[in-house]
């Protein structure tokens, strides 16, 4: 009976000790919630060659510019992530007696959407901003070098292209795509933020006279962004690429055609605010500063930046950026 007592004493404190034990990994055991990757995020830029045409009795003289931008994020492995597309394509006018023509509104191809009528007046079986798509989701999990390969004859994709439902010209998408891929840098950017990429232009019209060329000016702002599920900026990167087109009293273009249209960003120091115009900042610097003061707000909040007279509030100009900021509002603002 003693012995019988004592076993069962020895079960209980053994069940006892499990017991105590399994509590014990339960109260010291400590949960990590996964943290997400983090990706390079990078922007670029591509600026097509101007063309313009003279004005006649009949017809208005015409220049015309291209600005594509595309933004990417980047993975470990060097394959694109995801992509975003857009094209600031922006023809303006002037007259036969050097007038210059002011443009009511200008829209990016992909904001035309179904009015861009590729499909109504072109034959096409999808719309730009559809092709565009099409085109940003082939490009995900491809390397640099697979995205430049997509590119075929007379500047249109390959096969593969074409059966994701993308048969417009891509060189200009592609080449966007390589700088912004060659600009990639790490960033707080995961797979769970959106990629987005918008373009505002600002028009400035002056007419010619005996003394002076006339000019149709047009500075497009682009802004690239990544944006967190509650509408804020997680990185962003801005640029303005700006051409005028001038013209004499006669309606005759009078723009060197031949000569690169570089983007404000990419001609770095060259642009010469400093060495010129007396600034303590470059152009590529006070834009930085712009994009770092976009960081953590929403595209209402970055609405808020400009002041009365274009410039930046005074935090922004405390902060470096010093420059007329209203276009680089209206882009970001689209967000």
């Amino acid at each position: 009976m003693k012995k019988a007592l004592v076993i069962a004493l020895c079960l209980i404190m053994a069940v006892s000790v499990v017991f105590v034990g399994c509590g014990n990994t339960t109260n010291t055991e400590e949960t990590t919630a996964p943290t997400e990757t983090t990706l390079k995020f990078g922007s670029g830029v591509y600026v097509s060659a101007p063309a313009t045409t003279d004005a006649t009795e009949d017809k208005d003289g015409s220049g015309k510019l291209d600005v594509t931008v595309a933004a990417v994020t980047v993975d470990a492995e060097g394959k694109i992530v995801a992509c975003a597309l857009d094209t600031a394509s922006n023809t303006v006018n002037f007259t036969a007696d050097g007038k210059a023509v002011a443009k009511e509104e200008f829209k990016t191809k992909y904001e035309q959407g179904n009015d861009y009528n590729m499909v109504a007046y072109g034959g096409a079986t999808k719309e730009w901003f559809e092709q565009a798509d099409a085109f940003e989701t082939l490009v995900a999990g491809k390397t640099l070098d697979e995205v430049k390969a997509l590119v075929a004859e007379e500047n249109k994709g390959n096969d593969e292209v074409v059966a994701a439902g993308c048969t417009i010209m891509i060189n200009e998408f592609v080449a966007a795509i390589e700088k912004a891929y060659n600009a990639a840098a790490e960033s707080a950017v995961t797979a769970a933020d959106t990629l987005k990429v918008t373009a505002a232009t600002e028009q400035t019209c002056t007419d010619a006279t005996e003394d002076k060329d006339g000019s149709n000016k047009v500075a497009t702002y682009v802004y690239a962004a990544a944006v967190n599920a509650e509408g804020k900026v997680v990185a962003c990167a801005s640029d303005c690429v700006e051409v005028s087109f001038t013209f004499t009293t006669a309606g005759a273009s009078t723009l060197d055609t031949t000569k690169e249209v570089v983007s404000k960003k990419a001609q770095g120091a060259d642009y010469g605010m400093v060495a010129y115009g007396g600034a303590t900042k470059e152009w590529h610097e006070q834009a930085a500063a712009f994009d770092a003061a976009c960081v953590g707000k929403t595209a209402s909040e970055i609405a808020t930046l400009v002041a009365e007279d274009g410039k930046g509030v005074a935090d922004l100009q405390t902060a470096g950026c010093t420059i007329i900021v209203s276009g680089f509002v209206k882009a970001a603002s689209k967000i």
